[in-house]
């Protein structure tokens, strides 16, 4: 990890799968999901100023991944190409101080290795901030893995989703996914926060 001290952060933002395989190209992308990388931005700065480590969740595969025959051969975000790197606007933070990226090959990022090991390092880290991309899939299977992985260890933690932050693509066609996995993650006592306009 090249995070110089992971102890001294007890809070996290993640950001799940902001890549270009689901934003800009290849058979699962969506124009769409651009619309709420301007809010990440904001999350992201927050973030920093508050002194919290920031996770790049980039989802990474081979050919040979066994998830493209669970969702009918979508062959997206192959390894060593531009659909697995972050999205042009999330670029400049990627190589921060206080910024890593893990790369994962299913739909959950808990259980990315490299994700495991932070964890398992950062026994300080109690407070969650999620953002990304598919709401219905990686958001959803990682934040409740996650919170899961906590609660086994009886570590408390606040995990909080933010809804003006998460997409998922084909959203108009899948809202009822969308939903059932917000009352899913609520169900697990993560909460769902927006911006409060004024």
């Amino acid at each position: 990890m090249k995070v110089k001290n992971l102890k001294m952060y007890e809070g996290c933002l993640i950001v799940v799968d902001m890549v270009n395989g689901f934003v800009e190209e290849g058979v699962l992308h969506d124009k769409e999901i651009k619309k709420i990388v301007k809010r990440q931005i904001e999350l992201i700065k927050e973030a920093k100023q508050a002194g919290k480590l920031i996770v790049f969740i980039k989802d990474t595969h081979t050919k040979e991944s066994t998830e493209f025959e669970r969702f009918g051969n979508t062959h997206h975000c192959l390894e060593n190409n531009s659909e697995s790197e972050l999205v042009k606007e999330l670029q400049e933070f990627e190589n921060d101080e206080d910024t890593i990226s893990i790369r994962k090959n299913s739909t959950s990022f808990m259980e990315a290795p490299e994700f495991r090991e932070l964890m398992k390092q950062q026994t300080n880290m109690n407070e969650f901030d999620i953002v990304g991309c598919c709401t219905d899939i990686c958001v959803a299977n990682g934040t409740i893995a996650l919170a899961n992985y906590l609660d086994e260890y009886n570590r408390k933690h606040t995990i909080r989703v933010h809804e003006d932050a998460i997409a998922t693509y084909a959203e108009a066609a899948r809202q009822n996914y969308v939903e059932a996995a917000k009352l899913l993650m609520e169900q697990q006592g993560i909460q769902l926060v927006k911006k409060i306009k004024r």
